[in-house]
């Protein structure tokens, strides 16, 4: 008996000190910065009178905005947004509750909330727009940019099997619903150069910071898996939220070994067609990473215990829950700044 104690007490004193969620937020600094980018020359950069067709901008840049506690102690975390959005996923919930970029600031984790190239804050170029108003170019030559409509998106992020139903026991605040979707904007991805130049960016990113953990989620779970392959320095680990994908499970497992890495999914997965393949492919990737030497472990929350989830599980009424869960995962699988 007196073992089993000592055992539990020294479980519960590794355990990292539960976030100060109430009370001022003190911080050491905080700022933004661009990284990446290119120039490139165009003359077809306007179509009106007033401002000059021809000129040089600069694309593929991607916007970062900071703050790093007075306390540091753990690792930097770099959030990356999904498909329709941006780095707002990660700030104050569609409800009003403190958002993770908050959170783990208050854990200790310096964080970095960026846009992806073309998204948000990181501007793209509208040359292949003005070719094609100004008749210098056919219409099949427009750039493909799609929106994500309120209804079909409700099935893709997993608030019901079809709007406007709603799975049971639903953890998402869909009464603040209207604050979400005014989230969404247009999505340049399928026009963006390949590779993605968010990836390249992420890579100096991490080289920057030196020590960084990944943090991305559904269209750019991907993103932190090609960064490494590109370039593991700068990279202490990867956590890849409900990714749109993970790595074939035959592809090259090196950029891997050794590295902790997290793929992390919500509730109804089973019950979303959409989904269920691609929890499948992780566990498929995770198995061949791990036997390559890999460390690489697949969490669904309902195999835990927590349940009711949705695809937006740091906007749901328990993201707080889910966060002190994920500070417990990094301080012992990435550990403490280096």
């Amino acid at each position: 008996m007196r073992h089993l104690l000592t055992l539990a007490l020294s479980m519960l004193l590794a355990l990292p000190a539960a976030a100060q969620t109430t009370g001022p937020l003190t911080i050491d600094k905080q700022g933004s910065f661009f990284i990446g980018g290119r120039e490139v020359q165009s003359d077809a950069l306007s179509t009106l009178p007033a401002y000059a067709p021809s000129g040089t901008v600069t694309v593929d840049q991607m916007y970062v905005r900071y703050q790093i506690p007075v306390n540091v102690t753990g690792r930097p975390l770099v959030l990356v947004h999904g498909c329709c959005l941006t780095g707002k996923t990660w700030e104050t919930t569609p409800d009003g509750r403190m958002g993770w970029d908050e959170y783990f600031v208050r854990r200790g984790h310096p964080t970095y909330v960026v846009d992806q190239a073309w998204r948000g804050r990181s501007a793209g170029s509208i040359a292949a727009i003005n070719r094609v108003r100004s008749g210098r170019a056919p219409a099949d030559e427009l750039p493909t940019v799609f929106s994500a409509g309120h209804e079909p998106a409700w099935a893709i992020f997993r608030f019901g099997a079809e709007y406007p139903q709603v799975f049971p026991g639903m953890r998402f605040p869909l009464e603040a619903q209207g604050e979400f979707w005014k989230q969404m904007v247009p999505d340049w991805l399928n026009s963006v150069p390949t590779p993605n130049p968010t990836v390249p960016a992420l890579s100096e990113l991490a080289r920057k910071l030196d020590g960084a953990v990944l943090v991305s989620h559904s269209q750019s779970g991907i993103y932190p898996f090609q960064t490494a392959a590109l370039d593991r320095a700068g990279i202490a680990g990867i956590v890849s939220i409900e990714p749109g994908a993970c790595p074939a499970a035959t592809s090259d497992m090196a950029p891997y070994k050794g590295l902790p890495i997290l793929v992390l999914w919500g509730d109804y997965v089973g019950l979303a067609p959409r989904w269920t393949p691609r929890l499948k492919g992780c566990r498929d990737f995770a198995a061949a990473a791990n036997a390559a030497g890999g460390q690489v472990e697949v969490a669904v929350l309902p195999e835990m215990g927590i349940k009711g989830n949705s695809h937006m599980l740091m906007q749901d009424n328990n993201s707080l829950e889910i966060a002190d869960w994920l500070a417990g995962w990094l301080a012992k699988h990435v550990g403490p700044k280096g």
